[in-house]
């Protein structure tokens, strides 16, 4: 089956990529088993080396990366290189990992007891079309590092970063069939890849509905599962922070990638006494924000990533918005940032539902405890913001909101040396930080008697 990628920037097809038949999943997953078990016997040290060599591959790449991510996603060029490094980085990262993945040895009567930490086998990481480079990374990266074949099956939407990653982890030394890129359908070669006996593990990053669809299948057969599902995160601002500073980043915390981030702010919670002098702050922030071309520099914020998608986000924008940003005019999927705040905004759906585009609703709050009240007024917890200049209020607020990462007086709180993840519908188990590897290994105990 064929697929036309589109440039979302100019509604034109960049590339008719081969989608993958459920019969060439097979034979992928079948690659991909002979080549685990080369791979995992690697010693700790050359797997490391490759690893640092498919990572100065992909920085030896960057400019060309980006391009693609440009013309394939729509990404402003300054955050798509940000991407491409990204990459770089999580493969330098992780490529510290295999001589770093120590065992145990436990004290036992009559004998010694030691554990060691084995691969799983084959992982299929299954990327989704907002974060073309990183998440593929994110999933690919400590599965490789811990001994395991991935097979990453990118969204039908973008899938030419992923393939020429691909190419350049060939290129780097990397075994055939150790990584595989395989374009498809998610019923298609998505649900094989989940279906499949001889893949091990899933890591999935989308939809609520197909990671509830994955959990499910992978149950029925005991296989692994690390899901990231979405969020509708808060950034809650108190009377006492920096308002300017405040004012001046949320339109980052929530336009960002156009609204299409998990981790997008989109609900803004300003206390009440201070909430009319926040939005008079806000307005100019937020039409500051350049949306354009995103092959430009000075682009901050491209288009949606298709027609279908700026529809959907279109219907969650009443008549009467508080008010918007500007977007180009002409071909290409573009939507202006809004703001949607007043009396009723939080029985509005774009306050309840996962808009995914550059949408964003304020509310008042009273205190502490209705703040947290309408934080966790959500079945996602994924991620969220606390502005305060009262460190102990800061703490306390971390932790009764009910969210997987949190910064305080910050917008961001991704980092790849740290736990990444959800609580609630936002997913299970966790990504990134020093402990991945954890995912992608199980503990084997062996007891030997002395005695």
């Amino acid at each position: 089956m064929d697929f036309d990628v589109i440039n979302p920037a100019t509604g034109k097809v960049v590339e008719t990529v081969t989608l993958a038949s459920a019969e060439e999943t097979d034979a992928a997953v079948e690659r991909a088993r002979r080549a685990y078990g080369t791979w995992r016997n690697v010693a700790p040290g050359d797997r490391a080396r490759l690893l640092r060599a498919f990572a100065a591959a992909v920085d030896a790449h960057v400019g060309e990366l980006a391009a693609l991510e440009v013309a394939n996603a729509g990404h402003p060029v300054g955050q798509a290189r940000w991407e491409a490094g990204n990459v770089r980085d999580v493969l330098s990262y992780y490529a510290a990992a295999p001589e770093r993945q120590f065992g145990r040895q436990i004290p036992v009567p009559g004998g010694l007891d030691v554990t060691f930490a084995e691969p799983l086998g084959v992982v299929a990481v299954i990327v989704p079309w907002n974060f073309p480079m990183p998440i593929l990374a994110w999933g690919a990266a400590p599965a490789l590092a811990a001994g395991n074949a991935v097979i990453v099956k990118p969204a039908e939407l973008t899938p030419l970063t992923a393939r020429r990653i691909g190419e350049l982890a060939l290129d780097a030394g990397i075994p055939e069939g150790v990584l595989q890129i395989l374009p498809g359908a998610g019923p298609v070669a998505g649900a094989r890849l989940v279906e499949h006996p001889d893949v091990a593990k899933i890591v999935f990053t989308g939809s609520t509905r197909v990671g509830k669809e994955i959990m499910s299948a992978a149950g029925s057969r005991v296989k692994r599962v690390t899901l990231e599902l979405g969020g509708k995160n808060a950034n809650i601002v108190f009377a006492d922070a920096d308002l300017e500073r405040a004012a001046a980043t949320a339109p980052y915390a929530v336009f960002d990638n156009a609204g299409q981030d998990c981790c997008a702010r989109s609900r803004l919670l300003v206390q009440r006494e201070v909430h009319d002098r926040f939005l008079e702050l806000l307005e100019p922030a937020v039409a500051g924000v350049v949306v354009g071309d995103p092959a430009d520099p000075a682009t901050e914020m491209g288009p949606l990533i298709s027609a279908a998608h700026r529809a959907r986000v279109a219907s969650y924008v009443p008549d009467e918005v508080a008010f918007r940003g500007s977007a180009p005019d002409g071909p290409g999927f573009y939507f202006p940032p809004t703001v949607l705040a007043g009396p009723g905004v939080t029985d509005l759906p774009a306050w309840h539902d996962e808009v995914f585009g550059p949408v964003v609703t304020v509310a008042p709050f009273d205190d502490e405890a209705d703040a947290v009240r309408l934080a966790n007024d959500t079945p996602y917890g994924l991620a969220g913001s606390i502005w305060t200049r009262d460190l102990g209020r800061g703490i306390r607020m971390a932790r009764a909101v009910e969210a997987g990462n949190l910064s305080v007086n910050s917008h961001s709180a991704v980092r790849f040396w740290t736990p990444f993840g959800g609580f609630k519908r936002s997913g299970l188990g966790r990504e990134l930080g020093p402990d991945a590897l954890d995912a992608f290994t199980e503990t084997k105990n062996v007891f030997i008697a002395t005695d």
